[in-house]
Order: C-alpha cells, then structure tokens, then sequence
C-alpha cells in the first residue's frame, strides 16, 4: 500500500512524542516533505495557509528528530513518532492538544507531565516558582541540588520506604530539571533507559 494523498496532494500527519506517547500536534505532508522528513529524520511539513515547506523547528529551535514513520491502514493519515525538542505547539505549549472536552487519571504519564511543567518554567519563568529560581541559579545550583537529593535517596532508604518514595521523587524531579536546563528531550532518556530492559 502507498500513501494516499488527498484532491491537494496532501496528507495528514500527527506527531506522537516517542516517550510519552502524547499527541503533540496535527499538521500536514505532501509527497516532498514525506521524502525530506524520511531522507533527513527531521519532520517537515506543508503549510497550507502559506503554500510551502516548512521545517519543524527552522526558527524556533523547536524541532522533531523523527523515531518511526507510519501510515494507517487506509493509507490516508501519517503517525510521525518524534523525540521533541522545545516545544511543538506555536502558541508555546508542549502539545497543541490543551484543550479539555473530557479527562481521566487514568494513563496518566506523571513523569512526562512532570517534564513538560519544568520545561515551561524554563521558557515561561513564574515568580515564585522554585523550578525558575533553580534556572534562575544555573547548573551548579541543580548539580548541588542532584547532589544532596541523591545523598537523601540513601539514607532515606536507610529509615523507611515512605522517606525514600519521597526523596526519590525529589531526585527524580531535580534530574528532570537538570535534563531540561542542558536541553535533553526526555525521549533521549527514555530510549537509553529501554536499552536497560534485558
């Protein structure tokens, strides 16, 4: 089967982030951008308001390595998976999809949603927040910080199971952190972590 592309010769195309699953937007491809995208590993769509190509990220930095390339079975919609640099939305929203009709708790990715509320302390800074003032300090503050949480870690599993859950997400929350602030997209560790599974 092939790609079938509509009256316009387009096609349309969701970007999924790798790591966490989530829909980050829609947007659409037509026959030379498929081929950029496959050719380059970087997505590139069709605008169809302004009639060109465009590269995902040219300007704004906020850019999708592509990880797989899917069509569905009818051949008439493209599931681009992408490890998301930034973030995909323009209106600078990790996910163009933040528009509640309906929720559940259930699926919930704590860890993805946790990454992307950091990443927006780093683009979008609160006054207050404890996130923007660790930014606000730079990398040696949030390696201090990786450091004395990850000795918390220890002797809270010395103590008790509830004083390690909660040093282990205070560590967990200070790498995200440090992840974010020297521009490592979460989908990076999750690939390095699933290398763990054997």
């Amino acid at each position: 089967m092939e790609i079938k592309y509509d009256a316009n010769g387009l096609v349309p195309a969701i970007a999924q982030d790798i790591a966490t699953g989530e829909v980050l937007m829609l947007a659409y491809m037509n026959e030379e951008t498929v081929k950029l995208t496959l050719e380059t590993n970087i997505a590139h769509y069709y605008s169809r308001s302004r009639k060109e190509i465009w590269k995902k990220g040219a300007t704004s930095g906020n850019s999708q390595e592509v990880k797989g390339f899917y069509y569905d079975c009818d051949g008439d919609t493209i599931l681009i998976k992408v490890s998301q640099t930034g973030v995909a939305c323009h209106t600078g929203t990790y996910s163009c999809f933040t528009n509640e009709l309906k929720s559940s708790t259930a699926n919930k990715n704590t860890i993805g949603d946790l990454y992307k509320v950091v990443l927006d302390r780093k683009l979008n800074p609160v006054e207050g927040s404890y996130t923007a003032y660790l930014f606000d300090e730079g990398v040696d503050k949030i390696l201090k910080k990786v450091g004395e949480e990850s000795a918390e870690v220890i002797i809270g599993a010395k103590n008790n199971k509830e004083e390690l859950v909660y040093e282990a997400s205070d560590l967990v929350y200070h790498l995200l952190v440090l992840l974010v602030n020297e521009g490592v997209p979460l989908g990076s560790l999750y690939e390095e972590l699933a290398k763990r599974m054997k």
